[in-house]
């Protein structure tokens, strides 16, 4: 199952500060607290997914890679809890500071919803696929890239909404068992934004806005993977009321190469030689990513021996090594001789060189596999 989108889950924009962030997740963690819901799996769920999106996005750094490469960025480690791997001491210990040192007292001892608009209006993402080649993922590329996105009509102007005055949000008090709570929602008449309509253009929907063609160029970092989306801040459709535009979300393809594979950062060729190639050595062109490049075959290699071109491969994102060129050599068998050619492989099949009992002596494939990598 994916994983939820940390700003989601936590209801925010990706333009709140360190601020409201810290007090988006604090309102999450107040309505999912086991003491609030005894016994409910799925509430302590939301509760450990909402300190995991924290553990995030009040990260500078962490922030910064999640942002541009989605979960993808944080590697294996995810957000660092790994979900449900996670328990309350943990999360009391770590972000002590938000919850006011970690006491059920301390913890609902502050208020939610409290001062300002707790969410900014902003316009729903583009989500567009991009195929590139394999030198594109190897030294990156800049693509230009064509698109239609919702702008605010030229003409239309807004007024301040009527039922939230222009806050953006309406606040509710309810009695609960443990008192007055007040929650804060968007506003159900201007969605957030705190402004209504005031005059629409021809052409424009209901919200005062149009479809337009937007031309852009996009950089693509090297190292990208098959699946991997980026992200580019503000590039999306606009939001209703003039808010913060969404983003443009770059889902990224591979074309498939018509020689070669991809292992990770690794590039696997498979090289086919004659028996003779094999036996004598040669010397053989292979293709990369960026060309060609000519090798030596040993004589006496073998079928399954893995040769390596050191840094033919793949960058990391956002790191400093370079994947290799793996070469799995196969030697090809003729399924037809002649009767000359019959005769010399009877000699030689009697000669001590060419006995079966010898093959014993060599490594498998998935063994020089191992010691490769190991």
């Amino acid at each position: 199952m994916a994983k939820r989108d940390f700003y989601e889950i936590l209801e925010v924009s990706k333009s709140a500060s360190a601020d409201e962030i810290k007090k988006a997740y604090r309102k999450m963690a107040i309505k999912y607290h086991p003491d609030k819901n005894p016994g409910d799996k799925a509430a302590e769920e939301k509760f450990k997914e909402a300190a995991e999106a924290y553990e995030v996005l009040s990260d500078a750094s962490k922030k910064q890679r999640y942002d541009q490469y989605g979960h993808a960025g944080m590697g294996s480690s995810g957000g660092g809890f790994n979900g449900g791997g996670m328990n309350m001491d943990d999360i009391f210990s770590q972000f002590g500071d938000v919850f006011g040192g970690g006491g059920f007292g301390d913890f609902f001892g502050g208020s939610s919803g409290r001062g300002g608009r707790t969410r900014a209006n902003v316009g729903s993402n583009i989500r567009i696929k991009l195929k590139l080649t394999f030198a594109d993922i190897k030294n990156g590329v800049e693509k230009k890239i064509k698109y239609r996105k919702l702008v605010v009509a030229k003409g239309t102007t807004f007024k301040e909404c009527s039922t939230c005055k222009g806050a953006g949000q309406v606040n509710r008090v309810t009695q609960t068992f443990l008192g007055h709570m007040q929650t804060v929602s968007a506003c159900p008449t201007c969605g957030g934004s705190g402004k209504m309509i005031n005059n629409r253009p021809a052409g424009a929907n209901e919200q005062g806005l149009v479809y337009e063609e937007i031309e852009t160029t996009i950089k693509i970092p090297a190292g990208v993977m098959e699946g991997m989306q980026l992200s580019i801040n503000g590039k999306g459709n606009a939001a209703p009321g003039g808010g913060i535009d969404g983003d443009l979300l770059i889902l990224i393809e591979e074309e498939r190469h018509a020689e070669l594979e991809r292992q990770e950062q690794h590039v696997i060729y498979n090289l086919a030689i004659s028996v003779v190639d094999a036996i004598l050595g040669c010397s053989v062109e292979v293709p990369t990513i960026d060309g060609k490049a000519k090798i030596s075959i040993e004589p006496g290699t073998q079928s399954g021996k893995v040769l390596r071109l050191r840094a033919k491969g793949f960058p990391e994102v956002n790191g400093y090594h370079t994947g290799d060129q793996l070469i799995k050599v196969h030697i090809w068998i003729p399924k037809k001789v002649s009767a000359e050619e019959t005769e010399m492989l009877k000699k030689l099949s009697a000669s001590e060189n060419f006995s079966s009992k010898n093959a014993k002596k060599d490594k498998g494939f998935f063994d020089k596999m191992k010691d490769y990598f190991g």
